[in-house]
């Protein structure tokens, strides 16, 4: 199983087939007015466990962060190394296709000079000319009684503004509770919270920093941060997906 994870000549024709039967004006829509869409079923059981056998191995990743200690929560995270596993690597520079147009548009009706290439390595290429060189896609664990505090993936000058994550778990066999959790900050008004429901294999795509929001006067940013609540029972494990790498 290991192999097809982590072999030399990866095979992204799966996850790209599946990325072109999503109807992505709905993702689009949801994106737009709630700044996260749920893109359904995007990994198979069998490689969602076999990336979750991945975890304990040590020579494919560049860092350990044990959460508690730096007051991120409870839990453990791990940092992937390039290269990256064949099916990480896949899901990143298929999936950032899809998202670059709506990227430009955000930062457009935001006035952010900012643009994105079409092409994943190209934006790469940007973030390593700037020294951002770490890779930042990411496995997380949680056991019981793990959660992960509201925050943003903010690793340098040049920042992606979508993200992924992707449960590699099932909620009600593997663990309870540990729902992924949003919120949104408007201008001079409270909090509004989103609680995405996630099923063994999903993904969900959301804003990492900033959204444009319509309103009577123009366009406005609202400022969104996202975190897992607390887990009741088992271990929760999660992909996630960054897209700019980190100085």
């Amino acid at each position: 199983m290991n192999a097809v994870i982590h072999s030399t000549a990866p095979d992204t024709s799966a996850i790209a087939g599946r990325l072109n039967c999503i109807d992505w004006e709905n993702v689009y829509q949801d994106l737009d007015h709630y700044g996260s869409a749920l893109l359904p079923r995007l990994l198979t059981p069998e490689e969602c466990a076999a990336l979750v056998a991945l975890y304990p191995r040590d020579d494919i990743f560049r860092s350990r962060v044990l959460m508690e200690r730096h007051g991120f929560g409870r839990g453990e995270y791990k940092y992937f190394s390039y290269p990256l596993p064949d099916l990480v690597g896949a899901m990143r520079t298929s999936l950032y296709p899809w998202l670059a147009p709506l990227a430009n548009r955000w930062h457009e009706t935001m006035g952010i000079d900012i643009r994105f290439p079409q092409r994943h390595a190209d934006f790469i290429a940007r973030c390593h000319a700037a020294g951002q060189l770490r890779p930042t896609p990411l496995m997380l664990q949680y056991g019981a009684g793990d959660y992960n505090c509201l925050h943003q993936d903010l690793y340098g000058e040049h920042v992606f503004p979508l993200q992924a994550a992707i449960l590699l778990s099932e909620p009600g066999r593997d663990f309870s509770g540990g729902e992924f959790v949003m919120t949104e900050q408007r201008p001079r008004m409270q909090s509004r919270p989103e609680v995405i429901p996630l099923v063994q294999g999903d993904a969900v795509v959301f804003a990492v920093h900033n959204r444009p929001v319509q309103g009577q006067r123009g366009a406005y940013r609202v400022n969104l941060r996202h975190g897992v609540s607390r887990v009741r029972s088992g271990s929760r494990h999660t992909l996630g997906v960054i897209f700019h790498d980190a100085l």
